[in-house]
């Protein structure tokens, strides 16, 4: 199961308590103050991590609490600190803060590291208590308690290119053949019900390039409609998008009204993911009435990047890889 939202409850470690030692050595029965002050609490960190796919453990084990700061000892010795604690995410996730909706961090990089939550302090030993008139203190300081907090994690994919279409548009086969994902395939509507993320290898050029499957939309996913915003969501930081065609028309479905009703909806969504760089894929050429399809949607749409491909017999299939390659690098 693919999970792009969780919420976590958080913990930054307290301060141990001061020490309220005295020295005690032979020949020296009237030793001063010596306590040490107690160690600081752990943090709390969110660290990006690209061996994480998605949010999954935080839906079964949404508590994570840094370690708490050890007492101070006598002979001025300091307790240890607590141990950090690191909220492992894949890079992409946005960490808002639950009460207040503050984005608090974005990760955007593998070993990415950003502070959520700082420990408390440790308390003071009594040795910072002595003075002229009062030199043997008792006192002592308890250590600071930890921030903590509730936080709600949103993971936006990162890939360089998006795949967009309607259901059953051959999306899935697409992925399935230029990357090394292996989404499921089916001869029915929304057989891909999460983002899929596969990897676009160019041995040649030494390079790889991530792509980003969404799940079909639908009309109205820009209202979302069909969980659109949620999946939507993961292409927005995509450097090309792909929209795939069914030039076929299987189901009776009209290759200009899709493309046309895919380019509105993006732009409902966010003006900024309708004017990112477009590449039809006009997919299933090896059926009888797609050529004659092509035609009309040409006329119809002049001076668009479209390419011609058939996930069955692979036509067009490495022309557009390339095509994609081209722009993410024109981009950068």
């Amino acid at each position: 199961m693919f999970v792009d939202e969780a919420t976590v409850i958080l913990k930054a470690g307290d301060g141990g308590k001061g020490s309220a030692g005295f020295r005690r050595e032979k020949f020296i029965p009237y030793g001063g103050p010596d306590g040490g002050d107690g160690g600081k609490g752990g943090d709390v960190y969110a660290l990006g991590d690209e061996n994480v796919s998605d949010l999954e453990r935080y839906s079964f084990t949404p508590n994570l609490s840094a370690g708490d700061g050890g007492d101070g000892m006598g002979r001025q010795k300091t307790g240890a600190s607590g141990a950090d604690a690191c909220l492992r995410v894949p890079p992409g996730t946005v960490v808002i803060n639950a009460e207040n909706g503050a984005v608090v961090a974005e990760i955007l990089r593998h070993n990415e590291k950003i502070l959520l939550l700082r420990g408390g302090k440790g308390g003071l030993g009594n040795l910072h208590f002595k003075s002229s008139t009062n030199r043997a203190p008792r006192q002592f300081t308890y250590g600071a308690e930890g921030e903590s907090g509730q936080f709600r994690l949103v993971l936006k994919s990162i890939a360089d290119a998006g795949l967009v279409g309607y259901p059953n548009a051959g999306k899935s086969s697409l992925v399935s053949l230029i990357t090394r994902a292996n989404p499921k395939i089916g001869a029915y509507p929304f057989t891909t019900l999460h983002v899929n993320i596969g990897t676009l290898e160019y041995p040649e050029r030494y390079e790889k390039l991530r792509l980003a499957d969404i799940p079909g939309l639908i009309d109205g996913a820009s209202d979302n409609r069909g969980l659109g915003h949620k999946f939507l969501r993961h292409i927005e930081r995509c450097k090309v998008l792909v929209l795939m065609v069914d030039m076929a028309g299987t189901d009776g479905r009209d290759p200009s009204d899709d493309y046309e009703n895919l380019v509105r909806e993006l732009g409902l969504y966010s003006p900024e993911l309708a004017e990112k760089p477009m590449i039809v894929a006009a997919n299933k050429m090896d059926e009888p009435a797609a050529a004659e399809n092509l035609k009309i949607f040409r006329k119809r749409h002049k001076g668009l990047d479209i390419i011609p491909i058939s996930c069955l017999s692979e036509e067009g299939i490495p022309k557009l890889k390339s095509e994609i390659y081209d722009i993410c690098k024109k981009s950068l």
